[in-house]
């Protein structure tokens, strides 16, 4: 080694040195020599080598120290946590004069990346924080993560991804940046630490924890695309917590990527989804509809949840992601033959190509599985559409015959299928099955009877039909009365029509704008003017439009009354209106 020092203006100063420190002996020797020259008091504690380096380096009047020196120190720090396992109170006494930058402490920290040094590690990443005043960056944070999940000390690297991700939580509000930008250096520093895959799970399992759910599918996605899959504890655990939250419909966005990517679920897991479906309201549903696929209650908690998941994706348009996962099922034996062959008619069906749907139901036939109530149901719907009233008849016989059981959705595609095409009294004795089989039709499928009655001058015969059904419990809605109105005042019947006014009102229902033009017209046909003008002034309050054929029908009856100055502010009302 070779020690070059120079006086200069009362200064002794090092200017150059070999690139190994010298013994521990020699630096002593030296310490005293300059101290006996220099009578600066901060020399006085000068002993070990990298402190008299920076001390002389302090002198040299802003010299850049050299890469070698800087190194230098970095291998002493490192061997003193490694060989020597100092104390931090030690550290602070050797390194007291020591100002590292982040790059710098990274440095150190991937020298003590074995396990065996994992301790000294994070020893080192919290006494540098401390006494040198250091915030770390995420790249320091998870290179240490990573340390410690490779040595086993999960509980550590835990607490750590907890601190960062609550602090980046607090500045980006637990979005899908903030969860990338930890997960991009986790993966950015997996390599130079050679760490573990388990580091994920553990970074998720945290999220988790942290209640941190709204992008973790978006997470699973980057870490499969990078060849870094969850393990079925992690995907519980997240599964778990999206459950108790108020965002449950995260939890089928999950179980899809997660079947997607093969890892396949375990009873913990279908436990989890049932829990879902019942918080959603939405477990007999799809008990409901095992049922009728498989002919029997099952309990099966693995069987409803598969089902819910591919039945949800072809019924919200989404087919050939449902046929993708109900393939992958079928690979892996989670779903039974019945109900994957009864989906796939279903997707068929809602695909419109009704010809490959009976390609599939004749496969089933001959592979000895019976068809079912489901199955017709989605071809009745079909035709219904269609307006083949003769093959849905054709179905229902076929469905009667065999001895299965309609349900609710087979009698609504019916009552509208009838209704739609003409068949009025079909439609009728339908909703008069269903109601004995202890079932209420939809909104949508009697509200659309009703009209088509009313249209047709049977308003009378939808009012006793709707009679039946409130007694059963249905709940009518602004368009079932809108409907009577309607036929109603073509009957000429304005004392029932007000009679479904004051029903609307009880039932804390608002009467739409239709109904009250039919009102306001029934009134002014027997003569009942100055109630219309009533009823178009409430009409007017509520923000809705009168008709045009509204107005003409009053306008026509104030002129039949004599009420010129009324008729004539009614024409002048109808022109600011149009």
């Amino acid at each position: 080694m070779i020690l070059c020092i120079s006086y200069c203006s009362r200064r002794w100063i090092i200017l150059n040195f070999g690139c190994s420190f010298a013994s521990d002996v020699f630096w002593e020797r030296m310490a005293k020599f300059l101290l006996s020259k220099v009578q600066t008091p901060i020399y006085r504690s000068i002993i070990k080598p990298t402190q008299l380096l920076l001390h002389a380096h302090q002198f040299t009047h802003g010299c850049s120290e050299p890469a070698a020196d800087k190194d230098a120190i970095l291998t002493s720090i490192c061997d003193s946590l490694s060989k020597d396992g100092l104390s931090w109170d030690s550290l602070t006494q050797k390194f007291s004069s020591v100002h590292l930058t982040i790059h710098q402490v990274e440095k150190v920290l991937i020298q003590l990346k074995e396990p065996i040094n994992a301790k000294q590690a994070l020893k080192f990443f919290h006494w540098s924080a401390h006494n040198m005043n250091l915030q770390h960056g995420m790249s320091s944070y998870c290179i240490t993560i990573h340390i410690l999940v490779k040595a086993r000390l999960f509980k550590d690297a835990k607490a750590l991804l907890e601190s960062i991700l609550v602090n980046k939580k607090s500045m980006h509000d637990g979005s899908v940046e903030m969860l990338n930008n930890v997960l991009d250096s986790l993966l950015g520093s997996y390599e130079v630490v050679g760490s573990t895959p388990f580091v994920f799970d553990l970074f998720m399992q945290t999220c988790a924890k942290l209640r941190i759910i709204d992008s973790v599918v978006d997470g699973c996605q980057v870490l499969d695309e990078r060849g870094f899959g969850l393990s079925v504890i992690s995907y519980n655990t997240l599964l778990h917590v999206m459950q108790k939250s108020e965002k449950t419909y995260l939890v089928w966005s999950l179980y899809e990527h997660m079947i997607d990517k093969r890892t396949y679920p375990n009873e913990v897991t279908y436990r989890i989804l049932v829990r879902a479906l019942g918080k959603e309201g939405r477990l007999k549903r799809f008990l409901d509809v095992v049922e009728r696929i498989h002919g029997k209650r099952c309990s099966l908690p693995g069987m409803v949840v598969n089902t819910c998941l591919v039945f949800g994706l072809i019924d919200g348009g989404k087919v050939g992601e449902g046929m993708n996962l109900l393939k992958k099922m079928l690979q892996k034996n989670i779903i039974p033959d019945t109900i994957s062959f009864s989906l796939v008619i279903m997707a068929k069906v809602r695909m419109g190509d009704l010809d490959a749907a009976w390609e599939v139901y004749e496969e089933m036939r001959k592979r000895g599985f019976e068809g079912n109530s489901f199955v017709s149901t989605s071809f009745i719907g079909a035709y219904c559409k269609q307006g083949k009233i003769e093959e849905v008849m054709r179905l229902m016989r076929e469905m009667d015959d065999l001895g299965m059981k309609p349900y609710d959705e087979t009698f609504n595609h019916l009552i509208e299928g009838c209704s739609g095409t003409g068949y009025l009294d079909e439609s009728l004795k339908f909703c008069e099955r269903m109601v004995k089989m202890g079932l209420l039709p939809s909104p949508l499928a009697f509200n659309m009877m009703v009209g088509k009655l009313c249209s047709d001058g049977e308003a009378k015969r939808a009012d006793e039909a709707l009679t039946v059904l409130l007694e059963m419990g249905f709940v009518p809605d602004e368009n079932t009365y809108s409907h009577l109105a309607n036929g109603y005042m073509t009957l000429g019947d304005v004392e029932r029509i007000l009679k479904l006014y004051y029903e609307m009102e009880y039932r804390s229902l608002s009467p739409c704008s239709a109904f009250l033009n039919s009102l306001i017209i029934a009134l002014c046909r027997h003569g009942r003017v100055r109630e219309a003008d009533e009823f178009l002034n409430l009409l007017k309050a509520r923000s809705l439009i009168p008709g045009s054929h509204t107005y003409k029908t009053l306008i026509a009856s104030h002129l039949e009354k004599g009420n010129k100055t009324r008729a004539q502010q009614l024409c002048e009302e109808m022109v600011e209106m149009s």
